[in-house]
């Protein structure tokens, strides 16, 4: 009998929590959750070569999910009597469950987009300039991505309601009722408790799991196999601990006044005023332009150009990402390493700019810019740069010319400002940069006046390929302008690209926490009239800091009062350079390249990583545990670089 007793007081359980209605509005809605968060992780799961959906993969969404279902049914147990407590617990229950809906869906999309988690950073980026982030959310979502996300949050809105009427009215037909309030048992306040505990005992769950092999035997990244909540939460508060100790994450606290902070020009005997431009390739990789790919004809006029020029081998971008690059490029030294492009700020850069130098030396100067000002406050960056006049997309007329991405057109709309610019400035020498921006995504370069070609039978690959060859035709178009107003010979054009672009390679798309060559390995060739013309080649390892004391060394300036870290490429490069390399997203990656050998440190997100790019280009063969000392050399030396170039920020 007492066996029995014990029976029926175990299966008297749920009612003595909740009632029917609660287990059924809770349960509508919570298992659905549970479903649709664990079935879009295993789809992110299934989308990495190599990976399925395993429970160590898993296992932290799981343990979410249910510490999340229990914490809920703990408080509705809690409040289970009715009035104003009750009515505020249901409207958070539903707006925490949406605001889960939406996390989740979000990250999944990110991660389908670029290859990397969804993080409080990215986050905190986006915020303030959400207004400019809309579009770039919307260009690469899909109708179903939307669709899925709508249907979510309508359900986690109003199914559990919807549904909970309906099983009472079906109960109400066929002659059941629940029983009265007045003789339901009380709820202990230790069995809610219990199940908050319990709640957050699968939470810490959750948060168990790391990048070392016996943690993680698939090898991806912790904020990968993290569920999407928790990462968040916990990159947030990683984040907010290192702001409360430091500015920005990773500087050392002390501040050092950079080596060309109080850099100027003198003439030498050699001094010729030349012009320079910088003409700008976007998102534009070594390996899918014909000079570096001899295989791959998408810039046939580069490749003239490369025949009587100056080409840098093996040249890389030190941080993967525009603005950053924009910052080696003009200034001739690494970019903050920070995720904030903080170099837009008054005074956000520390030493005298390109532009800075040669106005001194009675130069003028413009950025032309087939793209929008307001992302990433680019007009800042520019006139921290020094340049006098600045021409964004917002100056120019967009009629009759075609959209090529979602904040920028064809960069052909850079030819007319351009040509006025360059018939008022006489016989003074100056300094042009342009921008261009077709090759960034979500490429639209297919229905355009100059039509397609077939480069790769995948569509994404292609439609980037297309947008490359779009760079290169406006780049000859650039130079017949030059050659019309008689200005070509007298010019040094400095081509580059700013950062590569991947397409699944190392798991990432795009470019942003993309340290393997086809992210950091970029195009960089000078072209000059009456120079290079049998062609040369850079064989050693260079960077963006080396294009201004190249070009300062070509029209015969010396700098004086300051020293800038970059070589001119004129000159032998030292054998014994080490590049380093940093993410842009912060605390998401760094790298070092010595002779053929790259290191790749995750901060403990996922394995650390050792090529030998000799041998092994693809990068497919990781080292880093048959060398354990010198990977931890390579780390410590990565780590001293980011203190040390952040101190000078």
């Amino acid at each position: 009998m007492a066996a029995r007793n014990d029976k029926w007081t175990i299966l008297s359980l749920p009612g003595v929590l909740l009632s029917r209605r609660d287990w059924v509005y809770l349960l509508v809605l919570l298992v659905p959750l549970f479903v649709y968060n664990l079935s879009l992780k295993a789809s992110s799961v299934a989308s990495i070569p190599g990976l399925v959906p395993t429970f160590d993969l898993m296992r932290s969404d799981v343990f979410f999910n249910l510490g999340y279902a229990l914490f809920w049914i703990g408080v509705f147990a809690a409040v289970r009597g009715g009035g104003l407590s009750r009515r505020v617990v249901v409207v958070l229950f539903h707006v925490v469950t949406m605001l889960v809906v939406v996390v989740t869906t979000f990250a999944h999309h990110y991660f389908q987009q670029t290859g990397t988690t969804l993080d409080y950073g990215i986050v905190a980026l986006w915020l303030p300039q959400f207004r400019e982030v809309v579009p770039v959310l919307a260009s690469g979502a899909t109708p179903w991505v939307w669709a899925l996300l709508f249907a979510a949050l309508f359900y986690a809105a109003l199914g559990p309601l919807l549904v909970t009427r309906a099983v009472e009215r079906v109960a109400r037909w066929r002659g059941g009722s629940e029983r009265s309030r007045a003789g339901r048992p009380a709820v202990s306040f230790l069995g809610s408790l219990g199940l908050l505990l319990l709640a957050l005992g699968f939470g810490f769950l959750s948060l168990l799991i790391g990048a070392r092999s016996t943690d993680n035997p698939a090898g991806a990244s912790v904020s990968f196999v993290r569920d999407p909540s928790v990462n968040l939460i916990l990159t947030g508060a990683k984040e907010t601990i290192a702001e409360g100790s430091t500015p920005y994450a990773g500087t050392t606290g002390r501040n050092v006044e950079h080596p060309a902070a109080n850099a100027s020009l003198a003439e030498t005997p050699q001094t010729e005023k030349r012009n320079v431009v910088l003409i700008h390739l976007e998102s534009t990789r070594a390996q899918s332009v014909t000079p570096y790919n001899e295989d791959l004809q998408t810039t046939p006029f580069l490749d003239e150009l490369a025949e009587n020029s100056l080409l840098a081998e093996r040249a890389y971008t030190i941080v993967p990402h525009t603005s950053k690059a924009s910052v080696s490029v003009n200034c001739g030294i690494e970019p903050h390493l920070v995720q904030p492009t903080t170099e837009a700020n008054p005074e956000g850069i520390p030493v005298p700019c390109l532009a800075d130098l040669l106005e001194e030396q009675g130069y003028d100067s413009a950025l032309f810019q087939s793209s929008t000002q307001s992302f990433e406050n680019f007009e800042g960056l520019v006139e921290n740069f020094g340049y006098e006049d600045y021409y964004p997309l917002e100056s120019m007329e967009t009629e009759d010319f075609e959209k090529t991405n979602y904040f920028g057109y064809e960069d052909d709309i850079m030819l007319e400002p351009s040509k006025q610019w360059l018939e008022e400035q006489g016989d003074e020498p100056f300094l042009a940069e342009y921008l261009m921006g077709t090759g960034h995504d979500d490429y639209q370069c297919l229905d355009t006046r100059y039509g397609a070609e077939e480069f790769s039978e995948k569509d994404a690959l292609n439609l980037y390929l297309n947008c490359i060859r779009y760079q290169d035709i406006f780049l000859k178009n650039l130079m017949d302008q030059y050659k019309e107003l008689g200005l070509y010979d007298e010019t040094i054009f400095v081509i580059y690209g700013d950062h590569g672009e991947g397409f699944g390679e190392h798991r990432r798309f795009q470019h942003d926490d993309n340290m393997w060559e086809e992210g950091v390995k970029v195009p960089f060739l000078i072209h000059a009239p009456g120079w290079f013309e049998n062609g040369e080649r850079v064989e050693g390892l260079s960077n963006h800091t080396d294009i201004l004391p190249t070009v300062l060394e070509m029209l015969g300036y010396e700098v004086v009062n300051g020293e800038y870290p970059g070589y001119s490429l004129l000159r032998p490069v030292p054998e014994d350079r080490t590049l380093m390399f940093s993410c842009f997203h912060d605390k998401a990656c760094m790298a070092s390249l010595r002779g053929t050998e790259k290191y790749i440190y995750h901060y403990g997100n996922q394995p650390e990583e050792l090529f030998d790019l000799s041998e092994d280009p693809p990068e497919r063969e990781n080292l880093a545990d048959e060398r354990p000392e010198e990977v931890e050399e390579r780390r410590e030396e990565l780590l001293e670089w980011r203190s040390s170039v952040n101190a000078a920020y």
